[in-house]
């Protein structure tokens, strides 16, 4: 049995993350190249996208950078193509990238909600499509779908992002039922409130964000790094057994 840096080594894999130029996406660029990634870092922000890949850079890895719009259906699909060009074949992809717009039923926006599709749902689905014939090929894959706690216990004015994330839960499950027997394995991870950007957009006002934190056991929102150590373990050959998974990482919000 290989020792526990190699069962968690990435060495002379290539990852594709979206979402990359900000909080969770930028977090989990730097641990996977920290742990020998070499990156595909894909975003629309291009500063925060340089951000990026100093940091993976910094661990020694090579990173690809890729401005796309994820919200339209040529953006994913041109992304996933430059990946291959450059590396020929991406081992991990890591649909990371979403976005909301919180409003009640009543008041949904039908350009918010497709918005919210779009980059949510269809986008993970895209870059399946295009990255996973040469991983089918190869007979290895990892996918790592980052959901939302809310896609398992909804909350108010988020119907069109639970709905995006219950679909990506799905798509995560049908992924498994179709590809398992080429030894891909496609997990979803959902993260309670997290501190980023869009974290404290929405949760930021104290009158809204301590009662959702008082909801969690563990008493606070979680850190950017925390579920890059999930998606880390998820993209290492020491998760070969786990596949169609959506794990919790809620400080304990959905245990109660």
């Amino acid at each position: 049995m290989a020792g526990y840096i190699d069962r968690f080594s990435l060495a002379g894999r290539k990852a594709l993350v979206t979402g990359a130029s900000k909080g969770i996406g930028q977090e989990i660029c730097a641990v996977l190249a920290d742990a020998g990634a070499d990156i595909v870092a894909v975003a629309r922000d291009a500063r925060g996208l340089d951000e990026a890949r100093r940091a993976v850079e910094g661990h020694g890895r090579e990173c690809l950078t890729v401005e796309a719009d994820l919200g339209t259906a040529e953006g994913p699909r041109d992304a996933a193509r430059q990946a291959l060009a450059h590396f020929g074949a991406i081992d991990i992809l890591v649909n990371n990238a979403g976005t909301t717009a919180p409003e009640s039923i009543l008041e949904t926006q039908v350009d918010n909600w497709d918005r919210i599709m779009a980059v949510n749902l269809r986008a993970p689905f895209l870059f399946a499509q295009a990255l996973g014939p040469k991983m089918i090929e190869r007979k290895c894959g990892k996918i790592i779908n980052v959901s939302s706690q809310t896609s398992v216990v909804v909350i108010p004015d988020h119907s069109a992002y639970a709905a995006s994330k219950n679909g990506l839960n799905a798509l995560t499950k049908s992924i498994t039922c179709e590809w398992a027997q080429h030894n891909i394995q496609c997990n979803a991870v959902c993260p309670t409130v997290i501190v980023t950007p869009m974290g404290e957009k929405v949760w930021g006002d104290p009158a809204k964000g301590d009662p959702m934190k008082a909801k969690i056991p563990a008493g606070r929102f979680g850190k950017p790094v925390e579920v890059a150590d999930l998606v880390l373990y998820l993209a290492s050959p020491a998760s070969d057994m786990v596949n169609g998974d959506v794990i919790m990482i809620d400080g304990g919000y959905t245990a109660l």
